[in-house]
């Protein structure tokens, strides 16, 4: 007897909704996909910036990213994915130092040697170790003073956690912070030289190959197409609406934040509606910029100014090859911030000032073109024991399975690991 196929709904086309839409099609199943933007992608979602196909969010990749590189090696694009040695920068006490290597944490200027030499041993044994499960416990600012000591921390890390995590940056988990430093620390050619990815015409090229490879199985993919509720009967799932009109389905995947949860699925049990009001996000102005110039020689640019208000910034050229030269200058803020409120025009006016001080060669006849986006709910905040916050994937209701970006705590929001949990999503649903 031939299994039944389901029809199922996958709520947002990011990478984790289009990989779990992919492999429902590939089980046999019949994915619907349903997106309020009008592109598919989520943060990975690209427009055409003057000329320049490119995503309004910057994305990388490592070595250790498996998902990725399977998917792409199973749509044929293998070939698209791209390595480069990358640098990377800090911008501190007005000057910009190398960093990222055993050099240059011996010639930064700004620590004593006994620093330098703590935070070296700290960064090998993060990159090293493998479990994770006792740092789930425990906050990072005090497992890096712990490992570093309060010098080292307050030049190389304080600042880039509040500035990035507010009145949060006090309570994160150490897991999540070991994550990414292992991620980045183990993505190498060398213990002197960091190898870090890019594909060919950006997340486009595997948005529209995965896109294509859906419909052509048999997917749907309709945008501009908001869900306004999961329609619950005697705990399961019974479809979706949207537009005012109910459409029915066997089982629902949603990937959408979790923030939308409680409003999206009002049936949901109340312990489960609890846990998800309990994970908090932080948003994000990401500002792109179009120069004639180069800012720096590096990718990643860490800042510790007490002038400027940003992390860092990411020079997105000096790891994909372009025409012009592209920097990515994020703003993180809780979506309460009255800074969150502010206009467009006042984080440009921030970004040329900031990028003029830190190169005094770039003048205003150098900006091409400049663009600001938002995301309210970028990423999540992580707290110590977040393992334990995380609401199942089955909430409590037949046919009906929720995942975010923080499911897959403790590693960082990512294209890789969102195409490994749609991926394992999608597997839960299995033919009757």
């Amino acid at each position: 007897m031939m299994a039944y196929k389901k029809k199922v709904a996958v709520l947002g086309a990011g990478p984790m909704g289009l990989a779990a839409a992919y492999q429902l099609a590939k089980d046999g199943h019949h994915p619907v996909i349903f997106e309020a933007d009008d592109r598919v992608g989520g943060m990975t979602a690209c427009f055409n910036f003057n000329g320049i196909e490119i995503e309004r969010f910057y994305h990388f990749h490592c070595t250790s990213d498996n998902a990725l590189l399977d998917i792409l090696d199973e749509l044929k694009i293998s070939s698209k994915m791209q390595w480069r040695e990358t640098k990377m920068g800090y911008w501190y006490e007005n000057q910009t130092q190398d960093w990222g290597n055993p050099f240059a944490l011996l010639r930064f200027r700004g620590l004593s040697l006994i620093a330098k030499i703590r935070y070296g041993l700290f960064a090998f044994i993060s990159s090293k170790r493998k479990r994770w499960d006792d740092l789930d416990k425990l906050d990072a600012a005090s497992w890096i003073k712990k490992w570093v000591g309060d010098e080292a921390y307050t030049v190389m890390w304080k600042s880039l956690l509040e500035l990035k995590f507010h009145h949060f940056s006090s309570n994160l988990s150490a897991a999540w912070i070991w994550s990414r430093i292992r991620r980045i620390g183990n993505s190498r050619y060398s213990i002197f030289k960091e190898k870090l990815g890019y594909i060919e015409g950006g997340s486009s090229t595997l948005l529209n190959t995965l896109s294509a490879s859906i419909i052509e199985m048999g997917g749907e993919i309709n945008l501009s197409s908001p869900v306004s509720k999961v329609i619950i009967n005697n705990h399961q799932v019974v479809g979706i609406e949207t537009n005012s009109e109910l459409k029915h389905f066997d089982e629902v995947i949603s990937t959408i934040p979790t923030p939308f949860i409680s409003r999206l699925i009002p049936d949901l049990p109340s312990d489960v509606k609890k846990m998800f009001a309990s994970i908090n996000n932080i948003g994000v102005v990401c500002v792109i910029v179009k120069l004639k110039k180069s800012v720096s020689k590096n990718f990643w640019l860490n800042i510790n100014d007490p002038s400027m208000d940003i992390p860092g910034l990411v020079e997105y050229s000096n790891l994909m090859p372009m025409t012009e030269n592209i920097i990515y200058v994020p703003f993180y803020l809780p979506g309460d911030h009255p800074k969150f409120l502010d206009t467009d025009k006042k984080f440009i006016a921030k970004v040329k000032k900031y990028i003029t001080q830190i190169n005094n060669k770039i003048t205003e006849e150098d900006f091409i073109d400049i663009h600001a986006s938002r995301y309210r709910f970028a990423q999540p905040i992580c707290e110590p024991e977040f393992l334990n916050k995380i609401p199942k994937f089955e909430v409590g209701i037949k046919g009906l399975y929720v995942a975010d970006t923080c499911y897959y705590y403790p590693e960082d929001r990512g294209i890789s690991e969102s195409i490994n949990l749609g991926r394992n999503l999608a597997k839960r649903i299995k033919n009757d």
